[in-house]
């Protein structure tokens, strides 16, 4: 098992490297463009092949997964819910996650879940709060029930904090910790009316 965060300050954005050193295969996860150099010498350094890129969610103007994929000698991969991606012994399993963007997937490997823009509201440069937000509700209610210890790691990690667990999430998420969908909805709503009046 091989797996780096390779953080972006300058986006607060973040991409991930899972792999499977014995087999030599690897997954990334939201690889921006501007890394493609570094991820290319750490899958030569390990011997690895890119086996698949994957995108938790994307935005209009963005450097496609395809050519991202390409130039890593992958594939492109948008799995559906449900469905699981082997890499050597390992495998990664895609949710449907929909409600910071429509298309939004979370993955999922061994104890952690990559689960993109879902829990950062006002985090994410190109979009700050969710394009569907009772969707994005019935989503975290959905990975909320994972086991408490889970590792969540966000595709945005503007205070430097890139992992949190579904047991701290259930408690102290300022919107999605709400005691209801009404309410949680409510507060979406004062926070885009913040934005819209700063």
């Amino acid at each position: 098992m091989y797996f780096r965060m390779l953080e972006d300050p300058t986006h607060a954005a973040v991409t991930y490297l899972l792999a499977d050193l014995e087999r030599g295969e690897a997954v990334l996860i939201d690889p921006r463009p501007d890394d493609l150099p570094l991820l290319q010498a750490l899958l030569a350094e390990q011997r690895l092949a890119c086996r698949a890129v994957l995108r938790t969610h994307g935005h209009l103007g963005e450097v496609p997964a395809e050519a991202l994929a390409q130039a890593l000698e992958a594939t492109a991969q948008a799995l559906a819910d449900g469905d699981c991606l082997p890499f050597g012994d390992e495998r990664l399993c895609a949710l449907a996650t929909p409600g910071h963007t429509d298309a939004c997937r979370s993955y999922a490997w061994r104890d952690r879940l990559f689960c993109g823009g879902l829990l950062g509201i006002g985090e994410c440069p190109a979009q700050p709060l969710p394009q569907q937000p009772a969707a994005l509700w019935d989503s975290a209610q959905r990975l909320l029930r994972l086991p408490a210890e889970t590792l969540l790691f966000p595709a945005h990690a503007p205070r430097g904090r890139g992992v949190s667990t579904v047991g701290e999430q259930r408690r102290s998420h300022p919107w999605l910790a709400a005691p209801s969908r009404d309410e949680c909805l409510r507060r979406i709503r004062a926070a885009g009316a913040a934005f819209d009046n700063p």
